[in-house]
C-alpha cells in the first residue's frame, strides 16, 4: 500500500471518529442547556473527548503520509458520516435535501483527492511559525470576543465560536505538517516550541467546538468546523508549505471549482438540518399554543371568545396549567404553575396571551390544587 492510499484510508477513519464525538458532544450540550462550563464531570463528555483524541492521531499519521492539501479536505467527510450515524444512534432521520448535499460533498471531495500533489512540499521556518502563531492567536480572541458580544443571538455565537475551532483545528494541522515534515529531514530544533502550539491549538478547539454546540444543534457548528478548518489549512499549506495541485493553473481552476461543489453540499446538509430543528420547534410551539385560548360563549368556536378577566376559579380568560417541581410551587407542598391573562391586558390575537403577558411576571401564580 503507497503512503497516499494509507493517508487516505486514515482520514476515512479519522472521519468516523471525529463524527462520532461530534454527535456526543451535541447531545452532551443539549442535555445541560443551562450550563455555560465544560462537564467535566460526566462520562458522556469524556468519551467524546476520546473519540477526538483518536480521530485526531489518525489524522496526525495521515498528515505523516500525505499532503495538506488532501489530507484537511478529506476531513470534511465528517459531515457526510454524521448524517447515517445520527440516523442510526440518535433516530435522527436525514431528508433528501441533507442525502443530496452529503453526495455533492463527496463528489467535490472526490475530485480534490484526484487533483492533489505533494510534489515540492517543505518545512517553515521559526519566523514564519511565529508569525503564524501570532496571528492565529489573534483570530481566535477576536472570534471569541465577537461570540460573548452576541449571546443574545445563538445562532451567530454558535457559528462564530465554531469558526474559531475550525481556525484552531486547521493551524494546529499545519503545525502538526511541519513537524511531520522535521521528522523526515530529520531536523527537529523547532519540533518543541511547535508542539506546544499544537497541544494548546487542540485544546482551544475541543473547548470552543463544546461551547458551539450549546443551543445550536449539530448541523450548523459540525458544517461551520468542518468547512473553515480544511480551508485555513489548505490556504497556508499552498503558500508556506510549497503544495499544489496537479496540471498547473488548468488543475488549480478545477480544485476551486471540486471545492465549490463540496461547499455547496455542505451549505444544504447545514441548510436542511436547521429547517428540520426549526420544524421541531415551531410543532413545539404549536402545541403550547393550543393549551392556550379564550373561553368560549353561546355561538363562539373554542379558543375565539373576547378576553375575559380572571377573578376566581372557573373564571374566562385564557389559561396555561403544567406540573412543577414541588420547590417551585413552595410554599405548596405539590402545585400546579398556572399562566393566566391578567384583566384589561389584550393580546396580539383575541383569546390568546400576547408575548408582554408571557414574559410578565405576576402572569405566573403557584396553585395549590390539581387540574384533571
Amino acid at each position: 500500500m503507497s503512503g497516499f492510499v494509507f493517508a487516505v484510508a486514515l482520514c476515512l477513519v479519522s472521519a468516523v471518529a471525529y463524527a462520532g464525538g461530534a454527535i456526543v458532544q451535541e447531545r452532551v450540550a443539549v442535555s445541560t442547556p443551562g450550563r455555560t462550563a465544560v462537564p467535566v464531570r460526566r462520562p458522556l463528555w469524556w468519551g467524546a473527548v476520546g473519540l477526538n483524541g483518536l480521530g485526531a492521531v489518525l489524522h496526525v499519521l495521515a498528515l505523516a503520509y500525505g499532503p495538506l492539501s488532501l489530507v484537511q479536505p478529506l476531513g470534511a467527510l465528517t459531515i457526510v458520516f454524521a448524517l447515517p450515524m445520527a440516523a442510526f444512534l440518535v433516530r435522527r432521520r436525514a431528508g433528501a435535501t441533507a442525502w443530496r448535499g452529503a453526495l455533492m460533498a463527496t463528489i467535490g471531495l472526490a475530485g480534490l483527492l484526484s487533483l492533489t500533489s505533494s510534489a515540492g512540499e517543505r518545512s517553515m521556518n521559526g519566523g514564519e511559525r511565529l508569525v503564524l502563531a501570532l496571528v492565529t492567536a489573534g483570530a481566535l480572541v477576536t472570534l471569541t470576543v465577537a461570540a460573548q458580544a452576541a449571546h443574545r443571538h445563538p445562532a451567530v455565537r454558535s457559528v462564530l465560536l465554531a469558526s474559531a475551532a475550525g481556525v484552531a483545528f486547521g493551524i494546529g494541522s499545519v503545525f502538526t505538517k511541519a513537524v511531520a515534515l522535521d521528522w523526515t529531514e530529520q531536523s527537529a530544533t523547532l519540533d518543541i516550541p511547535s508542539l506546544a502550539v499544537i497541544a494548546a491549538l487542540a485544546t482551544a478547539g475541543m473547548f470552543l467546538s463544546q461551547s458551539a454546540y450549546r443551543g445550536a444543534g449539530l448541523a450548523a457548528p459540525l458544517s461551520t468546523v468542518t468547512v473553515v478548518n480544511p480551508v485555513v489549512a489548505a490556504a497556508v499549506g499552498l503558500t508556506l508549505l510549497g503544495e499544489s495541485f496537479r496540471y498547473g493553473s488548468a488543475g488549480t481552476v478545477l480544485a476551486l471549482g471540486c471545492g465549490v461543489v463540496a461547499a455547496g453540499g455542505l451549505i444544504l446538509l447545514t441548510t436542511e438540518r436547521i429547517g428540520r430543528e426549526q420544524q421541531e420547534t415551531a410543532a413545539l410551539l404549536g402545541e403550547a399554543v393550543e393549551l392556550t385560548g379564550g373561553t368560549a360563549a353561546a355561538g363562539e368556536d373554542p379558543g375565539t371568545g373576547p378576553d375575559r378577566p380572571v377573578v376566581a376559579d372557573g373564571a374566562g380568560g385564557p389559561s396555561l396549567a403544567f406540573p412543577v417541581d414541588e420547590r417551585a410551587a413552595m410554599p405548596h407542598q405539590r402545585g400546579i404553575l398556572e399562566l393566566r391573562r391578567e384583566p384589561g391586558r389584550r393580546g396580539a390575537h383575541p383569546g390568546l396571551p400576547s408575548v408582554q403577558d408571557l414574559a410578565h411576571p405576576c402572569a405566573f401564580r403557584p396553585r395549590a390544587r390539581v387540574k384533571s
